[in-house]
């Protein structure tokens, strides 16, 4: 089994350690979509999965969720969080046994999601409503945004894999736009291209994008996302200073190696850092833990081109 860079009080302590340090931002990845951004004295966590709740669920199934890599840290851990992130219903995007001990620790916190699913939120959370933020792109209209604590956040359709709607017109499935500090964050959610996407995320200036790689694949069984030569490519054109990928090596049956994104963002000039779990990476200095695996630069010293 893989074993993160930094895991639990060694993660805790290059938490803490990172806060103190600057302005930021820094940039951890927890495994699958998870991420832990600080940046300007607030911290974000986009989508943490950080449970077993998949692999218990379905230890006796002909679907099993064997890990590949061990748990960063336990959720109840991570402090100081103004805004969580769920982008849509899929445990390993909305877990209770993640979100529960997270609240606990952080009881101010918000919960970012798709107005589809405030009542699963809620549920699932334990917050009460006035603390969980739904968002939603009408079929026609303007985009919903929002503010909380000085962070700006605005919704952007997900197709997982089509651009599914309940049964009051509401989507299933978001990707989130998120500002602070003088930065802008992208987290697609669980995704594949679809019409007019490029188009929603050119000129929003992008500084980080983060997007899964693993594809899809019938056999799987599951919805799919993204292969890791698309996220190069979308990245490229919405015209991210540097993308980071995921929703990998955590589960053995629906994983992907990082090779063609990473060929893909060098054919293209693209800006990219490949994260293992539990690593950190601070674009304005440096990470913690060993030098990284990929080559993060893109074709000019700051990623854009």
């Amino acid at each position: 089994m893989i074993r993160p860079v930094l895991q639990d009080d060694a993660f805790v302590a290059d938490v803490e350690t990172a806060r103190h340090s600057g302005p930021g931002p820094h940039v951890w990845w927890l495994g699958q979509s998870g991420y832990l951004v600080h940046l300007a004295g607030r911290s974000v966590l986009f989508d943490p999965y950080l449970s077993d709740s998949l692999t218990r669920k379905y230890a006796a199934t002909d679907k099993p969720h064997v890990r590949m890599t061990e748990l960063v840290v336990a959720p109840g851990r991570l402090t100081g969080i103004s805004l969580v992130t769920s982008s849509h219903l899929h445990t390993d995007h909305l877990d209770a046994e993640t979100l529960g001990p997270l609240v606990a620790s952080n009881p101010g916190i918000r919960l970012l999601c798709p107005e589809s699913q405030q009542m699963l939120s809620r549920t699932r959370s334990g917050l009460p409503d006035e603390q969980i933020l739904g968002l939603e792109v009408p079929e026609s209209g303007s985009v919903q945004a929002g503010e909380w604590d000085g962070i700006q956040f605005e919704a952007v359709p997900a197709a997982h894999e089509s651009l599914d709607r309940d049964s009051k017109g509401h989507l299933l499935y978001l990707g989130f736009v998120v500002r602070w500090g003088g930065w802008t964050f992208y987290h697609s959610g669980d995704t594949v291209l679809y019409p007019g996407m490029e188009a929603r995320l050119k000129g929003q200036g992008i500084d980080v994008a983060f997007l899964p790689i693993n594809g899809r694949a019938s056999e799987r069984r599951v919805s799919g996302n993204l292969w890791g030569r698309e996220a190069a490519r979308l990245a490229w054109s919405i015209g991210a200073r540097y993308v980071v990928p995921g929703h990998y090596e955590l589960f053995e049956f629906n994983t992907a190696t990082t090779d063609e994104f990473e060929a893909e963002c060098r054919a293209l000039g693209q800006g990219y850092r490949v994260l293992r779990a539990g690593e950190r990476w601070s674009p304005l200095g440096h990470g913690s833990g060993p030098a990284p695996r990929m080559h993060c630069e893109g074709s000019t010293a700051d990623g854009r081109r």
